[in-house]
């Protein structure tokens, strides 16, 4: 009944056909590149405020991708009070880039999130990494992985993410998974979540189809098995016979005319984060 009502609430926030962030800001230049979260506020939102926030990483396969895929998700969630953010990160196609460089920008992002919290009315404690394919493995990465932190930060200040929602990430990065191809024979386990589970990783949400042909659903299947063996709170959502990208929205798939695998992804996504207490009932 809870998941019912939730999906009506879905479905009844993503009825606008033009959704634009508030502003974008920049959270990382390198040379000339000048990396941008665009931000999505609560109504009537203050620098006083203490909201919990959201960032979100595009998919890809490490080498395209646009911010735009999760303007639905970040305004709907805005909507209900968190401060949501869909990150620029370098990719192959537009900056010549790896997947470790991806990493690295993910990191950055949230850790400018986390420095700057107090002018953005966020709660430092209350940051959530998310994304999807590939930008479902960076954000998992900088739950997880250890490194790739940009060395003109401040590295005293955390790039953990608090919790992570994860729609179809990238999980493993050996040949049973996706990408070895893209992070080298020799380096294949290193940005590799399911070869780096220990305790004491946040809580984690993850949504996945079982019929996916692009990243396995066995992969999901075996991180959610790691986390739990080391004792770490982490949800499974197989979504039954879906492939690839089930979670995208109307708004970025335009000619979509079925909704309802995105409105049920919002709605575990809500649920999670209301479990946590980074949302009201």
């Amino acid at each position: 009944m809870k998941l019912i009502i939730v999906l009506t609430l879905v479905a009844t926030l993503n009825l606008s056909a033009k959704i634009t962030p508030s502003h974008k800001v920049t959270y990382k230049t390198i040379g000339d590149t000048e990396l941008k979260l665009h931000a999505f506020e609560p109504k009537n939102h203050q620098k006083t405020d203490r909201k919990p926030a959201i960032v979100f990483f595009f998919g890809g396969g490490w080498q395209t991708g646009t911010p735009r895929q999760f303007y639905a998700q970040s305004d709907l969630l805005a909507k209900k009070g968190m401060v949501a953010f869909s990150a620029e990160y370098r990719v192959k196609s537009k900056h010549k880039t790896s997947p470790f460089d991806a990493v690295e920008d993910a990191k950055s992002a949230i850790r400018w999130i986390r420095q700057n919290a107090a002018e953005l009315g966020i709660d430092p404690d209350r940051i959530v990494a998310s994304g999807g394919s590939a930008g479902g493995h960076i954000a998992a990465c900088a739950g997880i992985i250890n490194g790739l932190e940009a060395e003109n930060e401040d590295l005293k200040i955390s790039s953990l993410p608090n919790a992570m929602v994860l729609y179809n990430p990238v999980l493993d990065t050996t040949k049973e998974g996706y990408g070895s191809k893209l992070v080298g024979k020799n380096r294949q386990t290193e940005i590799s979540p399911n070869h780096h589970i220990r305790k004491g990783i946040t809580p984690t949400l993850l949504l996945h189809g079982t019929a996916d042909t692009t990243v396995p659903f066995t992969n999901a299947e075996s991180f959610a098995k790691l986390m739990k063996a080391m004792e770490n709170h982490c949800e499974l959502k197989a979504f039954e016979g879906k492939g690839h990208g089930f979670f995208n929205s109307q708004f970025f798939r335009p000619k979509t005319t079925d909704t309802s695998d995105y409105e049920k992804s919002m709605a575990y996504t809500v649920q999670f984060l209301t479990s946590l207490n980074y949302l009201t009932k």
